[in-house]
């Protein structure tokens, strides 16, 4: 079993969805990214997803673009935040998934990232923009290394290519909450439960929810019925707010612990839909 498997799985024993939360690598530079990382982990994160900057992020809300802005302007590469997890690695055993767009990683070459990836202590690899059907040669060279290559599902993906997305599914698959962009929303669609549930039920792997969840009561309403529950954006802007104050990382890690505490409260509901392994 992978890493990001094995994590799934005891949480799955005690009942519990997964936390997975985002931050951008270099934002506001990789020293603090070093101590947020090791915070959020410290306050419950079960999983870390690291944003990879990229210039033109399609899918990334105006709070992740500003994010990926600040890091490229501190010199961040996908070269450096390999460098980054490796020397991450060597003090924290959360899973890390690698948040990125498709054009950095052809430009670095996907066998030559693939192989630096699992190096450095990667787990995981989310390419937003690459969809399954285009993906061979980079699950190709993922599927060698053990890394697991997740793929993203929407609200409006039809049966048949909820089908399709499953049978190439590494790792978790990943449910997008709203359609559009990322970024926090003061509610989440009145369907979500039925959809999540829909997909949990024909799925070989969990089923994570993110884009648009910014609060502890919507963290707990997502994990009463996936198995992960994925913020971002929520994040970002506590990190641009609260940039360059002393504060930053506590603030920060005090916003992970109320989500994780959520979750652990109000996730058990979740056991009523059935598991992935049943």
């Amino acid at each position: 079993m992978t890493r990001i498997a094995e994590t799934f799985a005891a949480l799955r024993s005690r009942g519990e969805a997964a936390f997975i939360p985002y931050i951008t690598a270099g934002d506001p530079d990789l020293d603090v990214t070093f101590q947020l990382a090791h915070e959020i982990a410290r306050q419950g994160a079960d999983l870390i997803e690291l944003g990879v900057p990229f210039s033109d992020p399609m899918a990334d809300g105006p709070t992740n673009q500003r994010a990926a802005e600040r890091a490229l302007r501190g010199g961040t590469s996908l070269a450096r935040v390999l460098d980054f997890v490796q020397s991450l690695r060597r003090t924290l055993s959360v899973p890390l998934i690698l948040y990125t767009y498709y054009n950095p990683v052809f430009r670095y070459g996907g066998e030559r990232f693939a192989r630096d990836a699992r190096q450095a202590g990667v787990d995981g690899v989310l390419c937003v923009d690459l969809p399954p059907e285009e993906a061979n040669e980079l699950k190709r060279e993922t599927d060698r290394r053990d890394l697991d290559l997740i793929f993203l599902l929407a609200p409006t993906s039809s049966l048949s290519r909820v089908r399709t997305v499953l049978t190439r599914a590494r790792g978790f698959v990943y449910y997008v909450a709203v359609t559009g962009v990322t970024g926090a929303r003061t509610t989440l669609p009145p369907d979500l439960s039925e959809m999540v549930r829909r997909i949990r039920a024909i799925s070989p792997v969990p089923v994570g929810v993110g884009f648009g969840i910014s609060s502890p009561e919507q963290a707990a309403q997502v994990a009463s019925v996936a198995d992960a529950v994925i913020v971002g954006s929520a994040l970002s802007q506590i990190i641009e707010t609260y940039s360059g104050q002393p504060d930053l990382v506590g603030r920060v890690g005090a916003f992970v612990s109320s989500l994780k505490l959520a979750i652990r409260r109000h996730g058990d509901l979740r056991t009523a839909a059935p598991s992935p392994s049943e």
